[in-house]
C-alpha cells in the first residue's frame, strides 16, 4: 500500500526537519510526503529542498486558512492508497509507518489514530502537558487508549484514513477547533470502520509554555461546544466534569469563610490530589521540576477547558455555521 504523509506547517522550519529527519528513517518506505506550508512567515521550502534526494517529497505553499484547510490542499494533490495526517511539532519513531500498515492490515482499518507520549528531550514544562493529557489523575489516562467514551476518535496530529474515506467525507470542513473530531464523527455516521493502533505512537512535543497550553485547553473548551451544534446530543454529561471542579474551588473557597474547619479539610483534599499529582509526575519523569510542574499543568486542564465550555457556550449562543472552505 501507498501512503500519503500530510503534514501542514506554520513558522516551523526546524521542527519539520526533525520530522523528516525520522521518515528518512523509517523501515516502511512506500510513502510519499507533503508538506503544505500555511501562510508562514518563516517558510521551510529550503527545508524541504534539502531532503528531495532522500524523500518522495513535496512542497505546497498555501494561504493561512486553518489547518484542516491546509491538509485538504495536501490531500488534493496525494497519489496515495491511504492518507496520513500528522503534525509538525513531533517526532516519529523509525518503525511508526510499519506498524501503521501492519495495523490497517490486521484490523481491515478504513481509518486509525494512534496514540501521543512525552520524550526524554522535551523541556520541564512539555513533561508536565503531556502528564496532564495522559495521567488517570487528570483525564482518567484514556487518551491514546483502547478504552474511550463513546466511539474512538482520531485526532489529527497522528491519523489516517483510506482515499475512500475522503472522496465519501470530502476531508475536513472545518480550518480548526475540532476539525479532527467533526472528521471523525462523520467517519462513523459513514459506517466506515476506525480504530486505534496503539503501536503506532508518535511523540507529540505539545506546547512550550503554561500560557499556550492554557490558550490551548480554551480552545479545546470551544471545540466540544461547536462540535455539538454541528452534533446535538454529542455534548455528553462527562465533558462538564471541569466544571465541578471550578465549583469544588468555590465551594472550598466559601466554606472556609463561613465552616472554617469544613473548609479546611477541603483544601486538605485538594492538597492531598495535589500530591499525589507531583508524587505520579515525579516518578514518571525522574524530575520533581516536572512534578511540581504538573500541578500547574493538571489545574490548566480543568480551568481552561472549563473556561473554554463556559465562553463559547454562551458567546455563540447563535446556531453554529460552516465556515466557507478555503
Amino acid at each position: 500500500m501507498f501512503y500519503s504523509l500530510i503534514i501542514p506547517v506554520y513558522n516551523r522550519p526546524e521542527d519539520i526537519q526533525e520530522v523528516l529527519e525520522g521518515l528518512t528513517q523509517q523501515t516502511y518506505s512506500n510513502f510519499e510526503v507533503i508538506v503544505v506550508e500555511s501562510g508562514s512567515t518563516v517558510r521551510s521550502d529550503q527545508v524541504v529542498a534539502d531532503f528531495q534526494n532522500q524523500l518522495d517529497i513535496r512542497y505546497a505553499p498555501t494561504g493561512n486558512h486553518g489547518q484542516g484547510f491546509s491538509r485538504n490542499y495536501g490531500m488534493e494533490q496525494a497519489k496515495g492508497d491511504y492518507f496520513i495526517i500528522l503534525d509538525s511539532d513531533i517526532i516519529i519513531p523509525p518503525d511508526y509507518l510499519q506498524h501503521v500498515h501492519q495495523g490497517i492490515q490486521q484490523q481491515q482499518l478504513d481509518a486509525f489514530g494512534g496514540p501521543d507520549r512525552g520524550h526524554s528531550s522535551f523541556t520541564p514544562v512539555q513533561k508536565a502537558v503531556d502528564f496532564a493529557l495522559t495521567s488517570f489523575l487528570t483525564t482518567a489516562g484514556t487518551r491514546g487508549r483502547k478504552k474511550q467514551v463513546g466511539e474512538y476518535h482520531p485526532r489529527s496530529f497522528n491519523m489516517g484514513f483510506s482515499r475512500g474515506v475522503y472522496e465519501a467525507t470530502g476531508g475536513y470542513r472545518l480550518p480548526n477547533c475540532g476539525e479532527d473530531i467533526d472528521l471523525s464523527i462523520r467517519m462513523h455516521q459513514q459506517g466506515f470502520k476506525v480504530g486505534l493502533i496503539p503501536e503506532a505512537y508518535i511523540y507529540h512535543k505539545r506546547k512550550r509554555t503554561l500560557a499556550g497550553f492554557w490558550q490551548q485547553m480554551v480552545w479545546f473548551g470551544k471545540s466540544r461546544i461547536n462540535l455539538a451544534r454541528l452534533f446535538p446530543g454529542s455534548l455528553k454529561p462527562i465533558y462538564f466534569l471541569p466544571l465541578a471542579f471550578y465549583a469544588y474551588l468555590l465551594l472550598t473557597l466559601l466554606l472556609l469563610f463561613i465552616v472554617p474547619s469544613l473548609g479546611q479539610m477541603f483544601l486538605a483534599m485538594l492538597g492531598f490530589y495535589a500530591a499525589a499529582i507531583i508524587v505520579e509526575g515525579t516518578v514518571r519523569y525522574k524530575s520533581l521540576r516536572v512534578g511540581l510542574l504538573s500541578v500547574f499543568t493538571a489545574f490548566i486542564v480543568f480551568l481552561g477547558y472549563g473556561y473554554g465550555l463556559v465562553k463559547y457556550y454562551f458567546q455563540q449562543s447563535e446556531a453554529y455555521t460552516l465556515p466557507a472552505r478555503a
